[in-house]
């Protein structure tokens, strides 16, 4: 009788306490990783700004490699998106 009631009880208590109590453990740690720490911020704001430069050093090459065409016209490419300014 009394190992019936212990095994009930420890049914009832993972059921209603631990159970929930992993549960919102867990979302609180989804939540959190939600939004981006400090250096995570810092690390994709230098590789915003790498791939600025990088863009503005492509350009430049097109421009000095359509300054010279070889019978041909220059390819005009596409303009760039406001949101990249």
């Amino acid at each position: 009788m009394e190992s019936e009631f212990i095994i009930a009880l420890v049914a009832v208590v993972s059921i209603f306490v631990v159970f929930p109590g992993m549960v919102f453990h867990y979302i609180t740690l989804w939540r959190k990783q939600k939004t981006l720490e400090p250096d995570d911020e810092r690390m994709l704001e230098d590789l915003w700004r790498s791939a600025r430069a990088m863009e503005r050093r492509i350009e430049t090459l097109e421009q000095l490699t359509d300054t010279h065409p070889e019978d041909a016209a220059p390819v005009s490419r596409r303009s760039r998106s406001p949101l990249d300014r």
